[in-house]
């Protein structure tokens, strides 16, 4: 169905300094044609359409691009109340009244229509499906008709109808579920998800609504009622207008539960859905409140802040030309149009388009995730919001280090860093099982309400029998072998990109702890004490640490020579044991024989005979490398490291028997030059 006005308002926007989390980006798409009479959006292929008397123009919007260039089919005069194209851009259909629709076909250029067979019955609208054996869905006020497009006789065929009265109906091809109301209130709800698995159908429901203090009773209407899609979950959104809530209802194959209520300040809302987030538009009030269902909690992310115009200014604007559907410039552009947010001919489309009808402008919504974590004190729910976002993951990855990091550098408690990194590390445990953390997805690929599986065979996923559990405390109809229902349809397009934000042990280390260990200097006993929490976190769920981490520790104590401090930790296998670890205590040991014996010790632990031989020859301990290499049978050290250090020794006697263990040991030994130039220096020292 078309969106209704959203607003009644008229202001000017935000201005270029206004703070805000949520933004349309300059410039928009300009769908302005000559002669226009309507914008239309056609969310089952994601264009938005404009009609003229002989013609439709059509831009894509997913992937979004402002300079997308329209294409274009001829129709016939007449009135268009709807239209839409089906799935595969063949067919077009018009609703040219409430008892006919007409449908195009683009390929042979044949026309047709389909009317009423009954006067007492009206159309509501058309949908196409990609449901087995429908091909377009009518929706009357006797019911819904389920027709099916033979390609031989081109026309429609009925294969089934579903009687029943209907006051409105909305659909969102997003969640393929179309929501029929009915009874005198409009608030009794019969709906049906049209997948490639067939028909589901939903139990009947009512909406609530708070009784008025006269006898009066209102009408819920169509715009108040809003489907979205979030985290792969349907909800349906209802504005109660008396009781200034908005309801949430989540649905399951047989069963709809109120999951509850969200406050309202303004007569006139509007819904959108960006990355999974829920952006409520109070459009009296001009403002928008970012909820996260996921979370299950009625608090908003964020204060309530105006939608801001990112990247205007009349200058630019004046510098922009449009350009028409025919290629011709045209002299309107936005810097000679009065701009305004929430305007009267604003029009939302679920998820995150808005359309300004009187100017023919089609923006697109983004929420600024850099503005939501800087004006949130809330360290640890800021930071699951963060990981929860897959559009913009690598961004929600880069401000959860800074938002770490900055936690860290300011002194905050070890408590609440630890819970910080905990966050952090749970998210990147739960991404590897998964398999989240090493998929790709592209930004348009699923619908920006979040990612969705394109086959379309199964719509539903396990919901209550399979453990998910309605609250008891919330009205609900409920059956048994309750399955959630899903939404799973989408469009693929654009690029691919980084699917999750989640942070490996090792991103830590390269972007919040090596980056701020000069600045902790002066704090080393608060640096080290956050850095064990972060390898209790680690071993709570399991992770590999990365050698690196151990080795900044070794560094930063070593430095401050808190030499017994390091001891203690190597001891306890706090620092685990590597060849890594082994080096830096080695190189940190220049000032402390003790350090250096650990890093020896680790070498041996770990076998690492060869290092370990080397490292006492370059020490001076070449007699004990020997017996050492002897018992371990180590011969990849050569010889005249040995030779060399004994005779630094200048002492015949080791150096003639460093020489006869080779000799005996090593075949062919007296054949090489070593043994020949040691030989005549033994000789020389003894005489």
């Amino acid at each position: 169905m078309i969106g209704e006005t959203s607003s009644s308002s008229h202001s000017g926007f935000s201005g270029s300094n206004a703070l805000s989390h949520v933004y349309i980006q300059y410039p928009p798409l300009r769908c302005n044609v000559p002669e226009s009479r309507k914008l239309f959006y056609d969310d089952g292929n994601k264009i938005i359409l404009s009609v003229t008397s002989n013609q439709v123009f059509s831009w894509k919007t997913a992937p979004y691009n402002s300079y997308v260039t329209p294409s274009s089919d001829p129709i016939s005069e007449g009135p268009v109340l709807s239209i839409r194209y089906s799935l595969d851009l063949k067919l077009l259909g018009v609703q040219r009244s409430s008892h006919e629709i007409q449908i195009f076909n683009k390929q042979t250029g044949d026309t047709f229509s389909q009317k009423c067979r009954f006067e007492s019955e009206s159309i509501l609208g058309f949908f196409w499906t990609d449901c087995p054996n429908y091909d377009i869905v009518f929706v009357k006020t006797s019911g819904l008709e389920f027709y099916s497009y033979n390609t031989e006789s081109k026309f429609l065929h009925l294969v089934e109808t579903k009687k029943m009265n209907i006051s409105w109906y909305i659909y969102t091809h997003e969640s393929r579920l179309v929501l029929l109301a009915s009874g005198m209130q409009c608030k009794s709800f019969t709906g049906y998800q049209l997948s490639s698995a067939g028909i589901i159908k939903l139990p009947r429901f009512e909406m609530a609504m708070v009784k008025p203090e006269a006898n009066n009773k209102p009408i819920l209407a169509a715009e108040d009622v809003h489907i979205i899609t979030v985290y792969g979950r349907i909800y349906c959104l209802q504005f109660d207008r008396i009781g200034m809530l908005l309801h949430s209802y989540r649905f399951y194959r047989d069963a709809v539960v109120q999951q509850g209520s969200l406050p309202v300040y303004s007569n006139q809302i509007a819904v959108s859905v960006v990355d999974n987030v829920l952006l409520v538009h109070q459009v009296e009030a001009k403002v928008v409140i970012i909820y996260d269902l996921f979370a299950d909690s009625q608090s908003p992310i964020s204060a309530p802040l105006p939608l801001f115009v990112r990247g205007f200014s009349r200058a630019t604007a004046s510098s922009q030309t449009a350009f028409t559907a025919s290629g011709t410039s045209e002299s309107k552009n936005l810097g000679d149009t009065e701009l305004t947010i929430y305007g009267d001919q604003w029009n939302f489309f679920v998820p995150d388009l808005v359309c300004d009808f009187a100017n023919g402008f089609l923006w697109k919504i983004n929420v600024d995730l850099e503005a939501i974590s800087a004006s949130s004190s809330e360290v640890q729910l800021i930071l699951e919001f963060l990981q929860r976002r897959k559009l913009e993951a690598d961004k929600a990855k880069q401000l959860c280090f800074a938002i770490v990091r900055t936690n860290i550098l300011e002194r905050k408690p070890i408590p609440v860093v630890s819970r910080a990194i905990d966050v952090l590390l749970t998210a990147y445990s739960q991404a590897i099982k998964t398999g989240s953390y090493y998929k790709k997805i592209t930004v348009e690929e699923t619908s920006p309400s979040g990612p969705a599986n394109l086959n379309m065979g199964s719509l539903l996923e396990p919901g209550t029998s399979g453990g998910e559990v309605p609250p008891n405390d919330q009205s609900q109809i409920v059956r048994p072998g309750n399955d959630q229902l899903n939404s799973n349809g989408s469009e693929r397009h654009q690029s691919e990109v980084t699917s999750s934000a989640a942070t490996s042990p090792e991103d830590l280390y390269s972007y919040v702890f090596a980056p701020i260990e000069e600045e902790m200097a002066g704090d080393v006993s608060y640096f080290i004490a956050i850095i064990v929490e972060f390898l209790r976190s680690t071993s709570v769920e399991k992770l590999k640490v990365h050698p690196n981490t151990y080795i900044l520790m070794v560094q930063v104590l070593a430095r401050d020579e808190r030499f017994t401090e390091l001891e203690l930790f190597i001891m306890n296998k706090i620092i685990e044991p590597s060849k890594e670890v082994a080096m830096q205590l080695l190189e940190s040991g220049r000032r402390n024989l003790q350090i250096r014996k650990l890093g020896l010790d680790m070498l041996r632990q770990l076998s690492l005979n060869h290092d370990y031989v080397l490292l006492l020859v370059q020490d001076g301990y070449y007699l004990e490398a020997l017996r050492y290499a002897r018992k371990t049978k180590v011969n990849t050290v050569r010889p005249s490291l040995f030779l060399e250090a004994a005779y630094a020794s200048k002492d015949p006697q080791h150096l003639a028997s460093v020489l006869r263990f080779f000799s005996d040991f090593i075949p062919g030994f007296k054949n090489t030059s070593d043994h020949q130039t040691y030989h005549r220096i033994v000789s020389e020292m003894h005489s």
